[in-house]
């Protein structure tokens, strides 16, 4: 692979660090060296970032990229399997178009990574993946094939099928349902340990639940308001789960209760209207609350329901209301990997780590900024 050498420019090495002058040179789809004396070698591949920003790549936490077709309508949605209250056996990267228009939007917009979850139909909606935002086979895109077993509360799951008479149709049935099937879990996994002529035979269903009983991927929580999210909560310490907050509209209202639980927060998407009752106490403010309160947060688009290439325009929007701007830059960035439990590979220009960055025409969270030049895994996959 070619070696590429990103020379003059303004660093942010993390989210949260000082910027300063330097060099960052990639080699062989990873980040060779970063600092100020780095020799570029003779056939380096040179982008010339004097007077520009530079930064990791960014990293949305929580899309339906390639599983709600841009542009295509009902043909392309893939992201719900709605016909069955519970599905852990389905994988939203079965559903994945890697040449949705999304991706593109993506790359030009310095997103380099992503976590694609499945739907909110469903209580239990099936297993995330995080991938690269550039590749044509999906499966050379994957970074964690596990991120993390989608569940929701709240509306989705009570309307998506009120016809069909099956549970869920309260918040009551929606706890009712998971606590159900969690309770399954932990019992065909008791009974996988037993010797080999009494194990039950291998359980598609069940394998998912297992690695979250097993706090192997968290459960990804929809949930809006406030008492969601603390059902949310309250079900995973029942069962000794590992959870995120997803979207946690509402979250800021009871921030002091999230950190204290350490609940990471993925808030979003926030550039949206009120269109439905969960979302009427939407605030901008959101994310700068819970960082206030010290809770782990990275921001989300939600893509598509915010494009992708607003994730930036939404940490700058948190950074106009409370959010600092460090809290937002890794909120986007190495706080988003680390919610990602690639805190090791993502969001960092270090040494060892993947070679993802960006150039910017100026400070990132200024409205004026523009993406010049997108880098994965040590490959300029968009460049003005």
């Amino acid at each position: 692979m070619k070696t590429v050498a990103i020379v003059n420019g303004t660093v942010f090495a993390t989210g949260g660090a000082t910027p300063r002058r330097a060099t960052v040179l990639l080699r062989d789809g990873k980040i060779a060296a970063v600092g100020a004396k780095v020799r570029v070698p003779r056939g380096a591949e040179v982008v010339e970032a004097r007077g520009k920003f530079v930064t990791p790549g960014l990293i949305d936490v929580h899309t339906h990229l390639g599983n709600y077709g841009e542009g295509t309508g009902p043909p392309g949605f893939d992201a719900n399997e709605a016909v069955e209250a519970a599905t852990p056996h389905v994988r939203a990267l079965d559903g994945v178009d890697p040449g949705d228009l999304g991706f593109d939007d993506a790359r030009r917009s310095g997103v380099t990574a992503v976590c694609i979850l499945p739907g909110s139909a469903n209580v239990i909606g099936g297993t995330g993946v995080v991938v690269k935002t550039a590749g044509t086979i999906i499966d050379d895109m994957v970074v964690r094939a596990e991120a993390g077993l989608k569940i929701a509360f709240g509306e989705n799951p009570k309307f998506s099928h009120p016809e069909s008479r099956r549970m869920p149709v309260t918040r009551m049935g929606t706890a009712a349902v998971l606590r159900e099937t969690l309770t399954q879990a932990r019992e065909y996994r008791r009974k996988r340990r037993l010797p080999p002529a009494k194990r039950p035979d291998l359980d598609l269903r069940m394998e998912p639940l297992v690695a979250v009983l097993e706090r192997k991927m968290p459960l990804r929580a929809h949930a809006h308001r406030a008492d969601d999210i603390a059902t949310a909560v309250r079900v995973a310490r029942e069962f000794k789960c590992h959870l995120v907050a997803d979207h946690c509209t509402e979250g800021y209202l009871i921030a002091e209760f999230l950190a204290a639980g350490k609940i990471p927060c993925a808030v979003g998407p926030t550039l949206i209207g009120r269109f439905k009752q969960e979302l009427r106490h939407r605030s901008y403010a959101a994310a700068g609350v819970l960082e206030e309160a010290g809770c782990e947060v990275a921001l989300t688009t939600d893509h598509p329901f915010m494009p992708i290439d607003t994730l930036i325009t939404a940490a700058a929007t948190a950074v106009r209301e409370a959010m600092s701007p460090a809290g937002a830059l890794r909120a986007v960035t190495d706080g988003a990997a680390k919610m990602l439990g690639l805190g090791r590979r993502l969001g960092k220009l270090a040494r060892g780590y993947d070679g993802d960055a960006v150039v910017w025409s100026a400070f990132p969270l200024e409205s004026q900024a523009k993406v010049v030049t997108t880098v994965i895994g040590g490959e300029i996959v968009y460049r003005v």
